[in-house]
């Protein structure tokens, strides 16, 4: 790589991961509109991670260490990216007709991570959050694809799609190659290669198009005849019991909810259209109540949950989508409860425990504050415990230790949420933010002490000497 190169990455790194937007706590659209948009749904990421487990299983890979992904946008587009990520944009999360259709498209990604196609980038991308590595992808991708550095810095802001797709491309072999291993991680986990098929048939054609026309899919993983027949021969020569097999019927329970969920909250008008009142099954009535309160009408929304939490009382999801209506309503105390209900159903969500948590630290009453407070440090280390490189997560925990400091007048507590913000700054890629903070934390926290030992090692990776951040390798993206 040459030393332009170099110089050109090290640019992008720094000025990238200062203008990326925090994550989302749950699933809500961007405010501003600048740089990609992420969906936090506990709902959605549990279903997603359900049904990709035995395909990362067969593929040979831990499912805890793969981090999904849901981007906000209408572009049909799915990729992985360095440190097993996989993003998944809801544009292509709705175009799948069925759980085996999504299922093809993971297995078809997780080829590519098995195969060794992963992006690889530098050792930012191996600590930041999604945010961060999502931004670095797209703008260096732009200064690679022009060879101008002012082009990938505002790359964030113009051609992120075209760099999405010069980067992230992959070759017919390379995408054929993924296929074949994805076809056989399908055959290991007892899932249909139809839903595959499937899906590709729904792209076929598109090639045929003007490039401006082609769906993202198709231009960063380039379909061909080939491809498709090669699915079709492997679904002709499957033994029948694997031809026809259907996932469970629960899968496609969950699959319906996705859906409605995802234009409930996105497009919540034609929510309301789509799914009437006179349909009463369980994913119009949620799609309904998601577009109600999206819409303003919180009461209304509050009892069409109340409804399916009646029909089903022990789901989770139904408990968290009311608590966040409340809690958006400004009814935080009685949001609590149902927050409290759904960590009690599910209780390895590390989403759920940081809404809950959250609501705990907003709550109006000032009975038991520091019973409280305390559960809420103990709902947010659980939460940070399930996923540590949730920026969001660290910011909460930073004003829990802090209104703990405040309580107690113990001075560790505010060095705790120093260290707080400093986590949550390093997550972000903030690295000078960052190294101060866990200086600022390491002054007030027992030398040697976990925390102190975590400050320390922020300190000395992103602040090395020369105060030029973050210490860098020499491997090329």
């Amino acid at each position: 790589m040459s030393l332009l190169r170099k110089l050109l990455w090290l640019i992008i790194v720094g000025i990238v991961m200062m203008q990326m937007p925090l994550l989302a706590a749950r699933a809500q659209e961007s405010d501003s509109g600048d740089g990609p948009v992420f969906i936090r749904d506990a709902e959605i990421e549990n279903y997603l991670h359900e049904l990709a487990a035995p395909i990362y299983t067969a593929a040979g890979i831990d499912p805890q260490s793969v981090t999904i992904v849901i981007v906000q946008s209408s572009v049909v587009n799915a990729f992985v990216a360095e440190g097993m990520n996989e993003f998944f944009y809801t544009g292509l999360l709705q175009l799948t007709d069925s759980p085996e259709q999504l299922a093809g498209v993971i297995a078809h990604e997780t080829g590519h991570i098995a195969d060794g196609h992963l992006i690889r980038g530098k050792e930012e991308m191996r600590n930041a959050s999604a945010e961060a590595i999502l931004g670095m992808i797209l703008a260096v991708a732009a200064g690679a694809a022009s060879g101008d550095g002012g082009l990938a810095a505002g790359g964030m802001a113009g051609g992120a799609q075209i760099a999405e797709r010069s980067y992230l491309g992959f070759s017919r072999s390379v995408e054929a190659s993924a296929d074949a291993a994805g076809m056989s991680f399908l055959d290991k986990a007892g899932i249909s290669t139809r839903g595959m098929l499937e899906f590709f048939k729904k792209l076929e054609g598109q090639e045929m198009l003007p490039a401006d026309r082609q769906v993202e899919y198709v231009q960063t993983h380039p379909l061909t005849e080939d491809r498709i027949a090669a699915v079709q021969q492997h679904l002709d020569n499957s033994p029948p019991s694997l031809r026809n097999a259907r996932l469970p019927q629960k899968f496609y329970d969950m699959h319906a909810r996705m859906k409605a969920k995802l234009l409930g909250y996105l497009q919540p008008d034609i929510a309301l259209l789509r799914y009437s009142a006179a349909d009463t099954s369980i994913p119009a009535r949620y799609a309904r109540a998601i577009a109600l309160y999206r819409t303003g009408k919180p009461d209304a929304s509050i009892a069409l949950l109340d409804g399916l939490i009646a029909q089903k009382p022990d789901d989770p999801f139904f408990y968290e989508m009311k608590a966040q209506v409340q809690f958006d309503d400004g009814r935080i105390d009685a949001a609590i409860p149902n927050y409290a209900k759904a960590n009690a159903l599910l209780p390895d969500s590390a989403l759920l425990r940081q809404e809950y948590g959250h609501a705990l630290l907003e709550s109006n009453d000032t009975t038991g504050m520091g019973a409280r407070i305390d559960l809420a440090i103990t709902q947010l280390l659980e939460s940070n415990r399930l996923e540590g490189r949730e920026p969001e997560t660290w910011r909460f925990l930073a004003e829990a230790w802090g209104r703990k400091g405040d309580l107690t007048s113990d001075p560790q507590y505010t060095a705790l949420a120093s260290y707080a913000l400093a986590e949550e700054a390093a997550a972000q890629g903030h690295d000078a933010a960052a190294s101060q903070l866990a200086a600022r934390a390491m002054k007030g926290l027992p030398p040697n002490s976990p925390y102190w030992l975590r400050a320390q090692d922020i300190k000395l990776s992103l602040a090395p000497p020369g105060g030029q951040g973050r210490k860098k390798n020499n491997n090329g993206p």
